[in-house]
């Protein structure tokens, strides 16, 4: 995954899905809109495999970035 497409998915997993289930669940009250418990639910789990799925593709990046020196002048910077 580039760093653009992690970038989006991760301003989504962390501003957009809770922002969303949040309006949802309080326009619920207010609008009389159904299925409350199951959108709301249905966000948060999407969210939380958002934020596995994310952590890990993370945990990948740093660790193949963490095999790679470089040099300068001869010299090991990493």
């Amino acid at each position: 995954m580039n760093n653009r497409t992690y970038d989006i998915l991760k301003w989504i997993a962390v501003y957009v899905l809770p922002a969303l289930g949040t309006l949802y669940f309080a326009l619920t009250s207010v609008w009389n809109l159904p299925y409350a418990e199951q959108v709301v639910g249905t966000i948060v789990a999407v969210d939380a495999f958002l934020g596995i799925f994310l952590g890990i593709s993370s945990k990948r990046y740093e660790e193949k970035n963490q095999k790679q020196s470089y040099y300068v002048n001869g010299s090991k910077i990493r």
